[in-house]
């Protein structure tokens, strides 16, 4: 049956599969994906009514903050229960690449790598200020040292397309401070899901199994919430050299030093 033609009370995240976190269980990063667009109320998935929303900020997931049971989570930890709609889009130019860090949540998350012509669908989640500011402490962007930037990405350096034919005149993203994973070029690699993901690092990589162990299952159990581990994981992607750039380091650079009133210092439309 079409989950549109499902009574409200059959749209429990639960009843659509979509209620695992990946911070509870890493191996399932970077979690269930919706099929279709939807507003995230509290245990429910609901229908959308529209598309855009002007009033908040959007914001492109490429990992797990699609994932309704990731951002519910997410929220929920700031006892934050109001609504978001997660808009399911036709993207070109951004590819889902691999982070080159390790999570204290015991995985290696996904990071948004700059492809030209790479068409995906992805979902733009659109926050309002509170919870944009709760999703930008889970990645981290306002520590010195935290994983990641929030930066600005225009159109047409990406194309954003939704199911009305709306095309956004850009979103945010969150840009890994380390870098990305490579793929034995200097390109970034395609995050796989994470047991393909790790199990192919652990092959790979001796060093690495020696920190975390010979299984995903032992690298998750050993990472999680092992913050000098995970460090020292970090520190090992970038001493074996399997570390590149994502490609969109210039936007966040363009951001911070951008002067008052021209270019990429400008606020981006909706904010």
């Amino acid at each position: 049956m079409d989950d549109r033609a499902q009574p409200l009370e059959d749209r429990t995240l639960e009843a659509l599969g979509l209620a695992e976190a990946p911070r509870e269980q890493p191996l399932n990063y970077p979690g269930a994906w919706p099929r279709e667009s939807g507003l995230l109320d509290g245990d429910r998935l609901l229908p959308l009514e529209r598309l855009v929303h002007e009033d908040r900020t959007p914001v492109l997931a490429v990992g797990s903050n699609a994932c309704p049971g990731q951002l519910r989570h997410k929220l929920r930890e700031f006892g934050i229960r109001s609504p978001v709609p997660m808009v399911l889009a036709r993207v070109t130019g951004i590819d889902m690449g691999v982070s080159a860090h390790v999570s204290r949540m015991g995985y290696v998350s996904a990071s948004p790598v700059h492809s030209p012509g790479c068409l995906r669908e992805l979902f733009v989640i659109w926050l309002d200020a509170e919870q944009l500011a709760v999703v930008d402490v889970s990645e981290g962007v306002p520590l010195p040292h935290g994983n990641f930037d929030r930066a600005w990405l225009p159109a047409p350096d990406v194309r954003i397309e939704v199911a009305d034919g709306t095309t956004l005149p850009g979103a945010y993203v969150y840009v890994n401070r380390h870098g990305v994973l490579r793929d034995g070029t200097e390109a970034p690699r395609r995050h796989p899901g994470q047991r393909a993901l790790l199990t192919e690092l652990l092959v790979g990589v001796p060093r690495l199994r020696k920190l975390f162990g010979s299984t995903p299952e032992q690298f998750c159990a050993r990472a999680r919430a092992d913050r000098w581990l995970c460090a020292r994981g970090t520190r090992l992607f970038a001493e074996e050299k399997l570390v590149t750039t994502s490609g969109l380091e210039r936007y966040v650079r363009a951001q911070q030093t951008g002067r008052p009133g021209t270019g990429a210092s400008l606020s981006p439309p909706w904010m």
